[in-house]
């Protein structure tokens, strides 16, 4: 099999996960609303991993393939497109202005778990006593925002309840949720064997495909979320997405290691993993005007994750 067959593949594998989590995410955000739930607590659980879903499939395949660079690629590289990227370009389309109380808790979690990971990667494995950490927190965190959602504003729960929409169909929703779960399995198998013949084919090694492509990839339902909650000026959601799948994405990482060890390659310790934390630091400026990220500010992190790219290819 050649390189473009592989590309397109892959493409086609990125096309499968990308209306997976989206049907995925729908079908279970309104289903959950039908229930009665909260909407921000959908918004902050159900949404966030919905839009995870990818990176979650992608990554228990990639596991059990044995190819531990395309998962840690995959975790890194989407939580630094979260903020490099899709943050920017939600900064750019509108300039965010957040009310959620709740993400000044989130954005510290969010530094702590990045923080967490690096130094249980230390010993350049993550098994099953680091997953097992990982996940915990990752429950304590969910109780904690569960309960709290509740207590925020009315402006922001109108916005999470404008966002899920009203269709209360349980026949609809649940076929959303089954075809979006086929779509995710194949497009997963689809992207892992795909990416693991590029790389071989093209002389780049997974850990920089699972980075760059894959990441970006399995990335894209948290780019059309944040798009359409930003042209729709609905804010909270926006930043609430991304900050809540990126704790979700080392949650992700913590439940795969959990099943199968995770081999961490000795040079992420050395500048993926330090960029990945540095980039959950950049919103603590953020977070210290008030919570605005202006479009210069959008504009700021885009370079960045530019200048990340372009050293990756480099090194």
């Amino acid at each position: 099999m050649d390189i473009m067959q592989n590309i397109l593949l892959f493409i086609l594998g990125i096309a499968f996960l990308y209306f997976g989590g989206e049907g995925l995410v729908k079908g279970s955000s309104r289903l959950a609303r039908s229930l009665g739930i909260n909407p921000i607590v959908i918004g902050l659980t159900i949404v966030a991993f919905g839009t995870s879903a990818p990176e979650f499939v992608v990554s228990i395949i990639a596991a059990l393939r044995g190819s531990s660079d395309l998962v840690i690629g995959n975790i890194v590289g989407s939580n630094i497109s979260n903020i490099g990227l899709i943050l920017a370009i939600s900064a750019l389309i509108s300039p965010l202005v957040v009310q959620m109380r709740l993400l000044r808790v989130e954005v510290p979690i969010m530094i702590i778990l990045s923080t967490v990971l690096y130094l249980i990667a230390f010993n350049l494995i993550i098994g099953l006593f680091e997953g097992i950490l990982i996940f915990l927190c990752l429950s304590t965190f969910l109780i904690y925002s569960s309960i709290n959602a509740l207590k925020e504003s009315k402006i922001v729960a109108s916005e999470y309840q404008e966002f899920l929409g009203t269709d209360n169909s349980f026949f609809k929703n649940s076929l959303f949720i089954l075809l979006g779960l086929i779509a995710l399995i194949i497009g997963a198998r689809l992207v892992v064997n795909s990416s693991i013949l590029m790389a071989k084919e093209m002389g780049i090694g997974e850990l920089v495909v699972g980075i760059t492509a894959v990441a970006i990839g399995t990335s894209l339902p948290e780019l059309s979320t944040s798009i359409v909650a930003a042209y729709r000026k609905e804010h909270d959601i926006v930043v609430g997405n991304i900050i809540g799948s990126n704790i979700f994405n080392i949650g992700i990482l913590g439940f795969v290691s959990i099943i199968h060890p995770i081999n961490v390659n000795s040079s992420v310790l050395k500048y993926e993993l330090p960029v990945m934390i540095l980039f959950a630091l950049s919103v603590i400026p953020i977070m210290r005007t008030g919570f605005k990220i202006s479009r210069l500010e959008g504009i700021v992190l885009l370079l960045f994750y530019l200048l990340f790219i372009i050293f990756l290819f480099l090194e």
